[in-house]
């Protein structure tokens, strides 16, 4: 067995008493450790201050004469104020750094019975921290009639060792993942890990969350849920604020982010104090992060590293204490190197990144999230529905298959077993409203087909709702010309090869340049996408 060593403090009230033979009958927490059949100490460190020296020899003559085998070594430690957290936690701090602790070769107890309550609790603090790398130690007197022995017990803070708590632990964290999957029994593997891993993450961390994914994964849901996780575990008091970064644009992306002076521009008749602010204490949610322009990320990262940001029109900063989930289906690596989101923002952003994958990718769990819709529809109308088991199963098996697309993950779903729950009249769903569906589904994701033009991958869904069908038509075909030439000056000669003897000046790269720019595009937006 390795050597002993005991650490604590004097008690200048428990282990006081007078000086004579009667103090043999009275419990003393620092003595009654050396008169433990079970426990052999090798060495007490007893840290005392100068004023109770005299007790301090009283009581290392006294563990001398009951456990001849102990070397005491008095410490002094004095403390202008014993109630001062600050200075107490301070200097036996520097003791711990000072002490020359050899773990390796021997074995360390903790005294935590004796000792102001601030003592005790920076001693505690220490051995969490493994400053003082032993076990905690609790000493009690016996109940019944007074004697000097008492109980003692060692307290390992490796709290998986604990079998009863680890299981405790262990299902806390069980229900918190339930908890963020809304109940779900969720099957895919991955991301059951993934949800786990969220969930340490959030309980433990304050740090800035990045959610990837397609639209419709669920990152809005999920970012709500840790939320509320937080909330019911008293780590947030604030709101939960969400924003949709693709529907900020301009001047007034600013405004609504960090708030604004009144008169800090036409229209400003009043203070507004911005999102930011709002979600004070609280958790901010940036969905579609990647969308923000570079003078808004480089706010946002001050104000994630500092909490400080300046309102339009204020001559003072802003404060705002909030935790940060944000969320994007863009590629930000691709928009770092194409220099449109910054390099410092995203390392801010990727100590924590997780990619929810779309409902394509997690067909096993389709079956569960299919109850759940049914569940949030009785909730909702009032009005509980269900398949039938043909139904049902037709159903799932279409669900299941290659054959369905899923583009909009989620809220396909979601919206597919709302529109057959709604439409039954007798509160189940039958084959035939199985088979409306399906077709209906395959319709839809057909029109997805014709109408994707390529331009949702360099123009954000703000913007391309701004374009009528007919510009829409047109610019997909020079982006697509654009897509297919090596040069600015080549695509422009391919687009206006009819137009061009007519004209006088034939500068075919200026013309597509300012023919781009009325739609905020560039030619180097183009070419980043094209294929190759």
């Amino acid at each position: 067995m390795k050597p002993l060593t005991v650490l604590g403090f004097l008690g200048s009230t428990l282990d006081a008493g007078k000086f004579d033979a009667g103090r043999w009958n009275k419990w003393r927490p620092s003595v009654s450790i050396c008169m433990q059949e079970d426990l052999r100490v090798d060495r007490f460190i007893l840290l005392h201050g100068s004023y109770h020296r005299r007790l301090a020899e009283t009581v290392a003559r006294d563990i001398a004469d009951v456990s001849p085998e102990t070397e005491v070594v008095p410490h002094i430690l004095d403390f202008d104020d014993a109630w001062d957290f600050e200075e107490v936690y301070g200097k036996l701090l520097d003791f711990a750094r000072d002490f020359p602790f050899d773990p390796d070769t021997h074995d360390y107890l903790v005294h935590i019975t004796t000792g102001t309550h601030v003592a005790q609790i920076c001693l505690f603090l220490l051995t969490e921290a493994r400053y003082l790398p032993g076990r905690l130690l609790q000493t009690q007197p016996q109940r019944g009639a007074p004697q000097p022995v008492g109980t003692w017990n060692a307290i390992d803070l490796d709290l998986s060792r604990y079998d009863s708590i680890a299981t405790r632990f262990a299902e806390a964290s069980a229900d918190s993942a339930s908890f963020l999957k809304s109940g779900i029994e969720t099957r895919n593997p991955a991301f059951n890990r993934m949800i786990g891993e969220i969930e340490q993450v959030a309980m433990r961390s304050r740090a800035p969350i990045l959610l990837m994914g397609p639209t419709g994964a669920g990152k809005s849901q999920l970012a709500r849920k840790v939320y509320e996780l937080k909330k019911l575990r008293h780590q947030l008091a604030g709101p939960f604020v969400e924003v949709n970064c693709a529907t900020l644009k301009g001047d007034s992306a600013t405004s609504a982010l960090f708030g604004h002076r009144k008169g800090a521009f036409t229209g400003a008749a009043q203070d507004r104090p911005g999102l930011l602010r709002s979600a004070d204490k609280g958790l901010l949610f940036l969905d579609e992060i990647g969308e923000l322009g570079l003078d808004e990320q480089a706010m946002i990262l001050r104000a994630i590293e500092e909490g400080r940001f300046l309102p339009v029109g204020a001559d003072s900063e802003a404060k705002s204490d909030f935790q940060l989930i944000a969320g994007t289906n863009r590629n930000l690596v691709e928009q770092v190197r194409a220099g449109s989101f910054r390099d410092d923002l995203f390392a801010r952003l990727n100590l924590w990144t997780f990619s929810l994958p779309g409902l394509a990718e997690r067909r096993e769990d389709i079956e569960p999230n299919l109850d759940y819709e049914l569940e949030r529809f009785a909730e909702r109308e009032g009005s509980r529905v269900t398949f039938n088991r043909e139904a049902r199963e037709r159903y799932l098996a279409f669900a299941e298959s290659p054959e369905a697309k899923w583009r909009g993950n989620f809220r396909d779903l979601a919206a597919s077993i709302t529109r057959m729950a709604t439409l039954n009249t007798t509160g189940r769903i039958d084959s035939d409203a199985v088979k409306l569906e399906i077709g209906r589904l395959g319709f839809l994701w057909q029109a997805d087909d014709r109408s994707a033009d390529g331009l949702e991958q360099i123009l954000d869904a703000g913007r391309l709702a701004a374009i009528d069908p007919f510009d829409r038509a047109q610019l997909a075909f020079v982006v697509g010309t654009c897509r297919s030439c090596r040069s600015l000056s080549e695509a422009g000669r391919t687009l206006f090869t009819v137009s061009r003897d007519l004209r006088k000046s034939t500068n075919d790269a200026d013309r597509l340049r300012k023919y781009l720019a009325r739609f905020g595009l560039e030619w180097a937006d183009i070419r980043q996408t094209a294929a190759g």
